[in-house]
């Protein structure tokens, strides 16, 4: 696991963003050949050069992944891919499906084709909660990429292409989190939305989607998902938690759930739990193609399988843990 990016070229869609940024920072310890960020801003490419000192290793690759051409020149002589690059905002998308199937389901397939020229090693697909039992325009087309990233593992011909999957909730602190979010509310001491007192979510913090990313590179044989185990918390303790830290008391409103919003994050479902299995501090699905019980195509020792009876779903409402549990979460992450 130490040295899975030593030498390596490594290409990351989205690179730009939150995630890509903290996944480079991590590769770059590991002396990498040199890390192409993929992303169509170029203020976004240009803050990347301020924030890495303009290392040699990083190179900046403006495009978009809906361009073929783009993407089939920056594959080129790549080891690994990362695609993380995706249109997110639930709201704003259920206003705009078709943009959304642009860039996260035909981007998608463009990236595939692109790395199958190319011969790329591994691909690793970030997908979300969401696309597991989708209720949103975001999740249902990261659901169908999830498919089609498995599908390209058994439709490449021979070519040896990998592609895999993790799948997680917002990281603490990206961009559309809800932590930056209330923390702004509660230092303009304005009023705090929250949709309900009873709504979840599951807390990831920027190392574990690294971490993860790198296993699902380092185990990963073709279509399988890879997810973290995690704890969860309910929005009105985090709110509580941040109000506390802060020695405020703004008000809290009650809103309802917004248009694609889900009550409680759904890391499995319940079809998908038959295939899945337990391998140090995550779970991986199986693929549905071609998947037997017993013939599983991550093969490393100590794994075991999930107890159905005991566990029927990975769901946020199952995982909340306390509010001194969460503060010492985000102390030892140092955002509050």
């Amino acid at each position: 696991m130490k040295n899975i990016y030593r030498h390596k070229t490594i290409l990351i869609t989205g690179g730009t963003g939150f995630l890509g940024l903290a996944l480079a920072k991590a590769i770059l310890k590991q002396n990498p050949q040199s890390i192409r960020l993929f992303s169509r801003d170029e203020v976004k490419h240009y803050r990347a050069q301020e924030y890495f000192n303009r290392n040699r290793k990083i190179r900046n690759f403006i495009g978009d992944v809906r361009d073929y051409p783009r993407l089939v020149k920056a594959t080129r002589n790549v080891d690994y891919v990362i695609h993380a690059a995706a249109l997110k905002r639930l709201d704003i998308l259920e206003y705009n499906v078709d943009e959304s199937i642009k860039t996260n389901i035909m981007g998608t397939l463009n990236l595939v084709n692109a790395c199958l020229k190319n011969k790329v090693k591994k691909v690793v697909f970030i997908s979300t909660d969401k696309a597991c039992s989708p209720v949103n325009t975001y999740g249902a087309c990261k659901f169908v990429s999830e498919r089609i990233i498995t599908e390209s593992n058994y439709s490449k011909g021979d070519l040896n292409t990998i592609f895999t999957t993790v799948r997680y909730g917002n990281v603490l602190e990206s961009t559309g989190s809800v932590i930056p979010f209330f923390r702004s509310v509660i230092k303009q001491g304005k009023t705090i939305p929250l949709t309900d007192p009873e709504m979840t979510r599951f807390i990831i913090t920027s190392r574990q989607a690294v971490e993860l990313i790198s296993y699902a590179l380092h185990y990963g044989k073709g279509g399988e998902i890879f997810i973290p185990q995690l704890p969860s918390f309910k929005i009105l303790d985090l709110i509580e938690v941040l109000l506390k830290y802060f020695g405020t008391k703004n008000k809290i409103k009650i809103i309802g759930i917004r248009p694609g919003e889900k009550f409680h994050e759904l890391m499995i479902n319940i079809a998908e739990m038959a295939r899945t299995i337990k391998f140090r501090n995550f779970y991986v699905i199986n693929p549905c193609i071609g998947y037997s019980s017993d013939k599983v195509p991550l093969l490393p020792r100590k794994r075991t399988r999930v107890n159905q009876p005991s566990m029927r779903v990975y769901s946020s409402k199952d995982y909340i843990i306390s509010k001194v549990a969460l503060k010492k979460i985000l102390q030892k992450n140092k955002i509050i």
